[in-house]
């Protein structure tokens, strides 16, 4: 990468950790788990503490002495807030602190009781019964993956599997060669086909999930599982090539609704697209995909992220437009029907935490390169 474009995606990072505020009123959140994992994997190719201290500083506030996860109501079985759960795993490799072990086991302890779909997928939330998002495959298995491999004896990979291979047959679309932001197993809930179950339309950030589940599940997986693993590498290929035919040429970036690029309202979005960048170069790293070939493209997605969307407001840097939040189904008043009108209704920030997180893992995944691959 280009060594000033590289200067400033680190200017940005130390800034945004400098300047970090946590979410008020304070809960244990998938948002905060991203930009600690990012700070985490900054830290493990870069050895500078002040990452892993920022982490230590943040679980502080969230877990207790006694192993207690604060702001935590397992009983919600929200599968969101599994995603934290993996640093809790990197913390207690560091530290060998208990209170981390019994952190992250509390986490298992809701998976094993999760609800879930007939066909063995996890509800996404009890609040969303016998429904599948693509964003909850990243929240929960994953870690489940880590977990099983190094704590677990591989009894779950079986159940990952088979949850991956559901999305392939209920929320890919051959036709498009993209897939659907969620299904609903009963085919009845408002947003959804009635004959498919599917939501209607392809959001960017889900699909950019549902690509940094697949690599971070091959990275934590045993290879010798060797049939898993190549099933795994099979559906990520078949992915990451149907987003990027929708990919913009001039910008290298993605638009919010993925295939609707002629619509006035929409925009490219910098979360999803910084997410597909960090899928592509961490399989280069993992050598799943040609890296001669795709390494480049991920680096001109990233590079375009620093150069169009890190921009100066007054005293600070920040990471410019993000859609805030998208799902399906009511909450509060608002009916989110999974439409185009719907996803390019909600509000457009800057430094959203999903993709500040995943912007960091991002520039950890280009040191490595860099540092591994670059000159051999």
């Amino acid at each position: 990468m280009d060594t000033t474009t590289q200067d400033r995606a680190k200017e940005y990072i130390d800034s945004y950790i400098e300047h970090f505020e946590p979410r008020m009123p304070r809960i244990w959140n998938y948002e905060e788990g991203c930009v600690l994992r990012g700070a985490q994997l900054i830290y493990q190719i870069t050895n500078d503490d002040k990452y892993l201290q920022f982490i230590k500083d943040f679980l502080k506030v969230y877990i207790l002495d006694d192993g207690t996860i604060n702001y935590y109501r397992l009983e919600e079985y929200n599968i969101d807030k599994i995603n934290p759960g993996k640093v809790l795993l990197f913390m207690y490799e560091e530290t060998r602190e208990e209170k981390y072990r019994i952190a992250f086991e509390t986490l298992v302890k809701q998976l094993e009781g999760q609800p879930r779909c007939n066909c063995g997928n996890f509800f996404h939330k009890a609040i969303y019964p016998y429904q599948v998002w693509l964003d909850g495959v990243y929240m929960a298995l994953p870690f489940l993956m880590e977990y099983d491999t190094k704590y677990g004896k591989l009894q779950h990979y079986q159940d990952i599997r088979n949850q991956f291979d559901n999305v392939e047959k209920y929320l890919y679309n051959p036709e498009t060669k993209l897939h659907y932001h969620g299904y609903d197993e009963t085919k009845s809930i408002f947003w959804c086909n009635k004959e498919t179950g599917c939501s209607q339309n392809y959001w960017l950030r889900s699909i950019g999930w549902h690509l940094m589940a697949l690599v971070d599940v091959m990275s934590a997986m045993n290879k010798e599982m060797y049939a898993d693993y190549r099933a795994y590498v099979d559906i990520f290929r078949k992915t990451l090539d149907g987003v990027l035919f929708y990919q913009d040429q001039k910008s290298k970036l993605f638009y919010q609704v993925v295939d609707h690029r002629e619509n006035p309202k929409n925009y490219l979005e910098t979360s999803g697209s910084v997410m597909i960048a960090y899928a592509i170069i961490k399989a280069c790293n993992m050598r799943i995909i040609d890296s001669e070939k795709y390494y480049k493209i991920g680096c001109e997605i990233f590079e375009n992220i620093v150069t169009q969307k890190v921009k100066n407001e007054g005293d600070r840097i920040v990471l410019s437009d993000n859609c805030k939040v998208a799902g399906l189904g009511p909450i509060d008043d608002l009916r989110r029907d999974g439409t185009v009108a719907y996803y390019l209704s909600e509000p457009i920030i800057n430094d959203d935490k999903k993709s500040v997180g995943t912007f960091f893992m991002t520039y950890s995944e280009i040191e490595k390169y860099e540092k591994n691959w670059r000159f051999k």
